[in-house]
């Protein structure tokens, strides 16, 4: 959320802020609504004031023992006008809120210009991709000739976009998970959290999923409580509403949890494989930051999820995203794109954001600066450190061979029992 004053004092900055995101949000609606919220308030004000300077009145005259049945109708009267003033100003408070939620961050100065992901700007690129001397396949048809990845009964289970993975592909699931932890606990500094994976609506507000992107989640029915999509919404809202000291920042937490989205827009998009699952395991980073930091904040996570990569072997690049293909609480964001030699082409893998003070005002997270002075917002970040399917994905097309096996890279052997390929059978 933006802050009010911004949104009043310079409006010029917002209007902006929303054209170079290509967004359709009309500034206009707000200038409308707080016109109105000013309008009403004025008359609350006046009102409020008339009948202050009318009780004085009925109370002098009852100290004098006397009574004016004419102010008391007045005060009454002004009473009932207050009133139904009070709920038309309500309304238009609550309606200026809804807007306000709607309104996506404001890109920061960094950001390249661009409508979609066609203009993002290329930023690097690491490791050389593979040359086959076959015609490399994709993963989910490498998976199930090996027994581990089972779409078929996924779909019996519960429908499309699900997996069941047996064997060798569970136990590598399992493996990736602990590696990813491993790392971000013991070499960058982490700390680990295990989330409640269902979380109310509050807290989908707090993070930015709600009211705007509703429908590519999945609610309980009979109960206001939503399943996560990323562990990013119960890991920032652990300190909604709470004022933090300044010495304690920068906080860093790791979370690995199932995340779940009804991918609403991807009709016809990656519906074989791992690749856009509705339910899927993702180790998370977030961070909160003094606003003065963030943004070397966000290069460390950058560098932090690069490095998992690295020591896996995948061949990857980094993207700055343009400002239209930013996400709705992001002002910067950087893509890592991971290689995938089925698809000839790379493929998004983890996205790092700055998302500034923007889910900060929305769930109330500030801290106290040490040298005194009112608590001000902190500034939240958040990187996927890495998902769990996709990065599987990367390991085994990359990592495929003419007979139909695949090889692990070295630095999951150690969580895979020394186990250096994977072959028909699921066997070393």
């Amino acid at each position: 959320m933006l802050d009010l004053k911004l949104l009043q004092k310079q409006p010029e900055l917002v209007a902006k802020a929303l054209k170079d995101r290509h967004s359709d949000v009309r500034l206009e609606d707000f200038q409308a609504l707080d016109s109105e919220r000013r309008l009403l308030l004025g008359k609350v004000e006046a009102l409020k004031g008339e009948r202050n300077r009318v009780s004085a009145e009925i109370a002098a005259l009852k100290r004098r023992g006397l009574e004016s049945a004419e102010l008391v109708d007045s005060g009454a009267s002004l009473g009932e006008r207050i009133k139904k003033l009070d709920e038309e100003l309500a309304l238009v408070q609550n309606s200026l809120r809804d807007w306000m939620l709607n309104l996506p961050n404001i890109p920061d100065a960094g950001v390249p210009p661009g409508r979609d992901e066609r203009d993002n700007a290329e930023l690097l690129r690491w490791g050389e991709p593979r040359r086959f001397a076959f015609a490399p396949k994709e993963h989910w048809e490498i998976g199930s000739a090996l027994g581990g990845l089972d779409f078929e009964r996924a779909g019996r289970l519960t429908g499309s976009r699900f997996a069941v993975s047996w064997g060798w592909a569970a136990r590598l699931e399992r493996a990736l998970v602990n590696f990813f932890l491993d790392v971000q606990t013991q070499e960058h500094g982490y700390t680990e959290i295990l989330p409640p994976q269902i979380v109310n609506r509050k807290t989908m507000l707090g993070t930015g999923q709600l009211p705007k992107f509703a429908g590519d989640l999945f609610k309980l029915e009979n109960w206001d409580y939503f399943l996560i999509p990323t562990a990013e919404v119960p890991l920032t809202n652990l300190h909604a509403e709470e004022v933090l000291e300044e010495e304690s920042l920068p906080l860093a937490y790791t979370a690995q949890t199932a995340c779940f989205r009804s991918e609403a827009g991807s009709a016809g998009k990656d519906t074989r494989g791992l690749v856009r699952q509705h339910q899927f395991t993702k180790v998370e980073m977030v961070r909160f930051s003094r606003p003065d930091q963030s943004f070397a904040e966000l290069e460390l996570m950058r560098e932090q999820a690069e490095r998992l990569l690295r020591k896996l072997e995948l061949p990857y690049r980094v993207v700055s995203l343009c400002a239209g293909d930013l996400g709705f609480s992001a002002a910067k964001t950087y893509d890592l794109e991971v290689w995938l030699p089925g698809q000839n082409r790379y493929r998004e893998i983890s996205s790092c954001s700055n998302c500034t003070d923007f889910q900060a005002r929305r769930a109330n997270i500030r801290f106290r600066p040490k040298n005194g002075g009112r608590p001000e917002f902190v500034h939240t970040l958040n990187g996927s450190g890495l998902p769990v399917g996709r990065t599987m994905v990367a390991i085994i097309e990359n990592g495929q061979e003419e007979d139909g096996s695949f090889v692990i890279p070295p630095a999951l052997r150690p969580y895979m029992n020394g186990l250096d390929r994977v072959k028909a059978g699921g066997k070393g």
